[in-house]
């Protein structure tokens, strides 16, 4: 009975819907229009790993040949020599403060400069390959131009790509298309197969950030699909989709080393950044949603929640455009395009890797800390 009164209220109309309206009114009949349903929500959680499926079959057969084309190693670093002590040292801290390197030169009779050398390549034994970041680059580059592409077909001829009061007006018989149906459902598809393969995908120093922004995207659109708030919707998923795939364009130009390109297609990046996320988006999307949407939707516990996962994107958006201040900073300084998201690879010379590799834990030669 508990949990039945827990469903009932959480799917009241006064939480949802505006006075005089009852789900009956969206309820889809004979008449050729559809309204978004919360039973289509099953879709893309099967379609999630549909799309991680295609996902490792473009890495494995597109990206990683293209990769190995243009000079991409696909390895990882050799495996250093096991030293119990440097080991257990490893597990309580990575990077090793000064007195533990001392403490340590006592137990293992080496130099300092010998465990530094250890600790760098024990690090860069749990970073991700080039070609690890090439292929994730890649795949993500394909998506987002695509899923750009598609959003922008789909929403050309609507009424409200261009005018976001048209969000609202004769809400909230708002019928869709197959098209915007579809856009919906495999946009929530990806974002669902991002929250298990985050896991599993290069570490970013980020990564809290971006799973708290995968969070909020499937909770938006979730919470939008439930209260036909679809139009709005469509347009956030667009101006999020117009910039992204500059990011990983400009990331795969790095890994292959095309650096001048690199540098082009960040500045790209930099500048749709701040027109999408830091002008489109609060005056087009958070304007609309706070000023034209209460007249027709009303104040009611939806709107409020609605709001503030919209407010929540926008408060990640002036943080990573931080982020992004700072590798435009390291780039006039350094004349250089960082992914300060990505764990940093610390390089080993050949002859290091070689010798620590066969067990010799006391010549260990020079390792250059570079990002």
């Amino acid at each position: 009975m508990a949990l039945r009164s827990v469903y009932e209220t959480f799917w009241s109309e006064w939480f949802w819907l505006p006075a005089n309206v009852t789900w009956k009114d969206l309820e889809n009949k004979d008449d050729g229009l559809y309204y978004p349903q919360t039973r289509d929500l099953y879709i893309p959680l099967v379609l999630a790993f549909i799309i991680f499926a295609i996902r490792k079959c473009f890495e494995s057969f597109i990206a990683k040949p293209i990769g190995l084309y243009f000079g991409i190693k696909d390895g990882r670093p050799k495996t250093v020599q096991p030293i119990s002590a440097l080991e257990n040292s490893y597990r309580i801290k990575k990077f090793p403060s000064e007195d533990t390197v001392k403490g340590l030169e006592k137990q293992t009779d080496m130099t300092e400069r010998e465990i530094q050398r250890w600790f760098r390549m024990r690090r860069n034994q749990e970073r991700p390959s080039q070609m690890k970041r090439f292929t994730e680059a890649s795949w993500r580059f394909f998506f987002y131009f695509n899923i750009f592409v598609y959003g922008v077909a789909v929403l050309w001829d609507k009424p409200w790509f261009a005018e976001s009061i048209q969000c609202w007006v004769g809400y909230p018989k708002h019928d869709l298309s197959p098209g915007v149906f579809w856009y919906y459902m495999i946009e929530i598809s990806f974002y669902w197969s991002l929250m298990f393969s985050q896991f599993m995908d290069v570490k970013r120093k980020d990564f809290w950030e971006m799973f708290t922004h995968h969070c909020a995207t499937i909770c938006l659109l979730t919470f939008s699909w439930c209260g036909n708030f679809v139009r709005v919707g469509t347009l956030v998923l667009c101006i999020h989709d117009a910039v992204d795939y500059w990011l990983e364009a400009a990331k795969m130009a790095k890994y292959i080393k095309a650096q001048r390109l690199c540098d082009v297609l960040f500045a790209i990046f930099g500048i749709v950044w701040f027109i999408t996320r830091l002008v489109l988006y609060p005056t087009k999307i958070v304007v609309s949603t706070l000023f034209y949407a209460h007249p027709i939707v009303g104040w009611g516990p939806a709107y409020f929640v609605y709001n503030g996962l919209l407010i929540s994107l926008q408060i990640l958006h002036l943080i990573w455009t931080y982020m992004i201040g700072r590798i435009v900073w390291l780039q006039i300084s350094s004349k250089e395009v960082t992914d300060i998201r990505s764990s940093d690879e610390e390089e080993v010379s050949e002859e290091d890797s070689s010798r620590n590799g066969s067990g010799d834990g006391k010549h260990l030669n020079h390792v250059n800390n570079s990002k």
